[in-house]
């Protein structure tokens, strides 16, 4: 990897209060990005933010990305600062564990509303300064944006959208120099399990799965930035995620009996409610 590519490049980062978020701030902070960092928690992004200081010039936007003027001052007040974009990585996200015949459907509007909404209006309103700088916008997405996760039906779908929204945005400006990745890890050992939502829409609070087995936040944020550094169209990270991919081309049937088999085994899983 490149590591002066990220010198003095303005990034934004969303969901940058904990797991890959956090991890990339540090990362990128360590590469010498100027850094906006946007969560909905106020204290811990200046605490992130003092702390990153004495590394890079940082500064930090509470944002709620469910909320298309708050992703508007985010863009606003990184241009305020720096006069420029350069990266805009789409990270904030939520996830769900429930059945979709038991779920109450305003979860679903919530995982819409961050994992899709957000990436869109956030895009929306960097994209004439990323087009400038012919700049990066990456899709922080999941392989359950290529096969479908069952419990989950929420956020593969905002997943599968974000995926389309992108891949078309590629397209759209094929020619002008914007780089557009698809960034889909595995299993990461991150709060996100934590705080997925139930049925009911409250928080999990513990996580089903054994976080020492998992791809930490910190070598994720090492691919995102070999990924970014290359200007990948697409990464898909981990072998089991690769496997997904390739065998649900081709062999979608087997995907969702190994799929269904898979999650069912989890503790205390939906499926057996």
């Amino acid at each position: 990897m490149n590591r002066r590519f990220f010198e003095n490049k303005v990034m934004i980062i969303t969901g940058a209060s904990s797991g890959i978020g956090l991890a990339s701030a540090k990362l990128f902070a360590s590469l010498g990005a100027r850094l906006v960092l946007a969560a909905r928690s106020a204290d811990r992004l200046q605490e992130i933010s003092e702390e990153l200081s004495f590394r890079t010039e940082t500064i930090w936007v509470r944002t709620d990305v469910s909320s298309e003027e708050d992703c508007r001052r985010l863009v606003d007040k990184a241009v305020e600062r720096f006069g420029r974009i350069d990266i805009l990585v789409n990270n904030a996200g939520l996830s769900m564990r429930a059945m979709f015949r038991d779920v109450d459907l305003s979860v679903i509007r919530t995982l819409m509303d961050v994992n899709f909404w957000g990436t869109v209006y956030c895009t929306k309103y960097a994209l004439p300064w990323l087009l400038r700088s012919r700049g990066s916008v990456v899709g922080v997405i999941s392989i359950a944006g290529f096969a479908g996760l069952p419990g989950r039906t929420g956020y593969s779908s905002s997943k599968y959208a974000v995926r389309g929204f992108l891949d078309t945005l590629r397209i759209e400006h094929l020619y002008d120099g914007l780089h557009v990745m698809v960034f889909a890890p595995g299993f990461t050992a991150s709060n996100v399990r934590n705080a997925a939502l139930t049925a009911d829409g409250s928080a999990q609070g513990t996580t089903p799965r054994d976080e020492g087995k998992m791809m930490t936040a910190e070598k994720v944020a090492m691919y995102l930035a070999k990924g970014l550094a290359r200007r990948k169209r697409e990464m898909v990270l981990t072998p089991l995620g690769w496997l997904t991919v390739l065998v649900h081309k081709f062999w979608p049937q087997l995907t969702d009996r190994v799929e269904f088999s898979y999650m069912a085994k989890e503790p205390d899983s939906p499926f057996h409610k």
